[in-house]
């Protein structure tokens, strides 16, 4: 990681603990958002596991989660490209927040990557600890809120190798959590 791209993370940070993580603009002109976030299986959405703050800062969206419930390690963690986390079926089978479509990808990159390179909506993995809990703070540098502002965030089962290969889209799989960007 680049000395710039480390000083502007935690700037960004800073950006967010100054803000306090508000839902409305803040008196410093940044936009914030809070996002409530829910478990979902393929019968539907359950219930809340958290909230995820957005904040928009010169490094990029700064995204705080607070979430708990979920299982421990590494999450392929995206921007999807439909407000909704409803269930819908794929190939006659009924899946999990399938109606938020795939990863957010308005300039049509062709592979999976990094927060810096592939889809828009490709954002850092997030790592969950032992008792099921991820409060981290992460940057998607490519995005403002007014970009995701109607669409999905979501929480894979696996981690994510920001690679096509050997699995698509990182290798997350199915999608265990998800919110919508209001």
């Amino acid at each position: 990681m680049s000395s710039l791209f480390k000083f502007g993370a935690l700037a960004a940070v800073s950006a967010l603990m100054f803000t306090g993580c508000a839902s409305t603009s803040t008196s410093t002109g940044l936009n914030a958002k809070t996002v409530t976030v829910n478990a979902v299986t393929a019968q539907g959405i359950g219930q809340s596991i958290g909230q995820i703050n957005m904040v928009d800062s010169p490094a990029g969206l700064v995204i705080h989660t607070n979430l708990t419930q979920l299982p421990p390690g590494p999450h392929g963690f995206h921007i999807h490209e439909k407000g909704s986390c409803a269930p819908a079926e794929k190939d006659g089978k009924a899946g999990a927040a399938l109606a938020a479509g795939g990863h957010f990808n308005p300039k049509a990159a062709p592979h999976h990557g990094t927060p810096l390179t592939g889809h828009m909506g490709d954002l850092p993995i997030l790592q969950v600890q032992t008792d099921g809990t991820a409060k981290v703070n992460l940057i998607a540098p490519r995005l403002k809120l007014a970009d995701v502002q109607g669409l999905a965030i979501m929480v894979h089962a696996g981690g994510d190798n920001y690679s096509d290969d050997p699995k698509p889209l990182g290798g997350g799989g199915e999608r265990i959590a998800c919110g919508v960007i209001q």
